[in-house]
């Protein structure tokens, strides 16, 4: 067991059941918060290295990803949180997905991720929340958790979905996936494979989080 979470079992028993319960749930809140944070910090670096290793200037991306000069500037220097729509354009623009940019920035070479090491990212506009689930070491196979809260939408461009091959299972809840403005609802237990590129569009129609796996592959 790491020290931390023993540190947290001694002193769990002893404070009184009710009270070791609460601060435990505020522990693993607060790791959780770091985990989110850490990942913030190093997309912002990954950014300003993907577009520094191809000669590109700031004006050069903006022209390519139709991301303004100035918010990539501060998306950069971390005083701006990128939303999954901007990610999207600006990953399109370096030839990559959102799932390849994100995975440039986590260890490479594991063949096992723990539950608690598995990377989270939270888009500051929708709540969409992300979980990176598979290990780094294979690149050609990738699974990812996506969790949308009701009555929000994400939408990325075709640019995104370049090269991969990717299905979508649907956990909980349900989703609206517009495919190049074919919309498709999607409930529990659905799985649908995306065709090819197109500008795509996830929306939460219900009144609970839609939950879903994302299988994403490489052509």
């Amino acid at each position: 067991m790491p020290a931390r979470h023993a540190a947290l079992a001694s002193m769990e028993e002893r404070l009184p059941r009710p009270l070791a319960n609460v601060y435990a749930a505020l522990y693993y809140m607060r790791i959780k918060g770091m985990m989110m944070d850490d990942l913030a910090s190093r997309l912002a670096e990954r950014l300003r290295s993907e577009r520094e290793m191809r000669g590109w200037s700031l004006n050069d991306l903006a022209e390519r990803s139709g991301v303004s000069r100035a918010m990539i500037s501060r998306i950069e220097r971390g005083e701006a949180s990128p939303t999954a729509v901007l990610l999207g354009r600006l990953s399109g623009a370096f030839g990559l997905t959102l799932s390849n940019l994100l995975a440039r920035i986590e260890n490479a070479g594991e063949r096992v991720r723990r539950a608690g090491d598995q990377p989270l990212w939270r888009d500051p506009e929708t709540g969409f929340v992300r979980r990176a689930i598979s290990p780094t070491g294979n690149g050609d196979l990738e699974l990812v958790v996506g969790e949308l809260p009701p009555g929000a939408a994400i939408a990325y461009p075709a640019s995104s979905y370049a090269f991969i091959r990717q299905q979508i299972w649907m956990q909980s809840g349900q989703l609206d996936f517009d495919e190049g403005g074919i919309v498709t609802r999607l409930q529990a237990g659905d799985c649908m494979e995306l065709g090819p590129p197109a500008d795509c569009r996830f929306s939460n129609p219900g009144t609970e989080p839609a939950r879903y796996l994302v299988v994403v592959a490489r052509r």
